[in-house]
Order: structure tokens, then sequence, then C-alpha cells
């Protein structure tokens, strides 16, 4: 049942086998979500400072370490998860990848408050240029860091100690950097 309607979101509920009734979060419009953790280079990762407004409004983090990510058929009616791991690479990011390879599907990271899952992506750049101006999505993207791969735990470490978030989905887009053949 919904209970709250939007553009964008739902806040709806369901009963579980014991009459129990579960609230939650839908997104009636987004098949998916990417997320996609650039390696530029063999050597570095493009992370994004974001200022989300839920951490802001509750007091949690003014800046948030995430990755390039978004939606899938959201705004582009008919998109492929292929399809959006390069345009919301080239939106965030103002990059395009060499090559991409989708390391998982059906992340959940919070599936007692929300429906959404997630494919996670690793896109290879052989080269860091940027061909195409990134967007700030709506003022949420502040700025960009290129971190050295041997360099990230010190780094969010750092981060964290100077109160900055870490999303979950970022964190889960790291585990499969390790994995891979860079």
């Amino acid at each position: 049942m919904i209970l709250h309607d939007t553009k964008y979101l739902q806040l709806k509920s369901a009963k579980l086998n014991n009459d129990c009734c579960w609230v939650y979060a839908h997104r009636p419009n987004a098949k998916d979500v990417v997320v996609i953790l650039p390696v530029i280079e063999k050597d570095k990762v493009l992370f994004l400072i974001e200022q989300r407004p839920p951490l802001l409004a509750e007091n949690i983090a003014k800046y948030t370490i995430a990755v390039p990510a978004g939606l899938v058929g959201d705004e582009r009616q008919g998109e492929s998860v292929e399809d959006a791991i390069q345009a919301e690479l080239l939106e965030e990011a103002g990059l395009k990848a060499d090559r991409i390879e989708i390391k998982t599907r059906k992340v959940a990271s919070s599936p007692g408050c929300i429906s959404e899952t997630v494919t996670i992506a690793l896109a290879y750049i052989d080269r860091y240029n940027i061909i195409s101006e990134p967007i700030d999505d709506n003022g949420v993207i502040v700025s960009r860091e290129l971190v050295k791969i041997d360099n990230i735990y010190s780094w969010l470490k750092e981060k964290e100690n100077k109160g900055y978030a870490l999303t979950a989905q970022t964190l889960a887009a790291l585990f499969y950097l390790k994995e891979g053949d860079l």
C-alpha cells in the first residue's frame, strides 16, 4: 500500500506473515541503481565529495564520500544498466570508460528501509581526460578527488576523522577493487 507518493519516491507499507506492517521507501521510476568505481590509469580512484541533504538535516555529516552513481531508467526510458553506467560516469565525472566490468548485482545497502538494489561496476579509464564538464547534481557534488589506490585506506581514515561519512555502496565497490586484476 502506498502511504505517500512523490515523483521520485514512495513511502509504502507491506504486511508480513505475522500481520506486522513494514514501512519502507520505494523508487517507482527506477528499475535499478548503478554504482561505478572509476579506476584511473590503473593506480588511482576518483571519489566524489558530496553534501547529502538527509545527513545534513540530521546533523550526521556535512560531507559524504561517494563514487559516481545513479538510477537506471528514471529519466531515460528503456535504459539498460550498461547504458546507465556510461551515462552516469560521463555526467558525474566527465569521463568515458575504456572498459567496464560489472562485478555484482542486487546489492541491498539498507533492505529494511528501502527496496532498491545496486549494480556495482568498475570503470577502467586508461588516461585521465575529462571529455565533458561534470554536473554538480543540483549542488550535491561539491568536489572530486583522485586518490592513489595504495593510499585509499589512509585517505578514508583521514576523512572519517574529519567527520565525513562513507557510503555503503562506495565501500562495497572498493571490495571489488582488491579482487580484480588491475
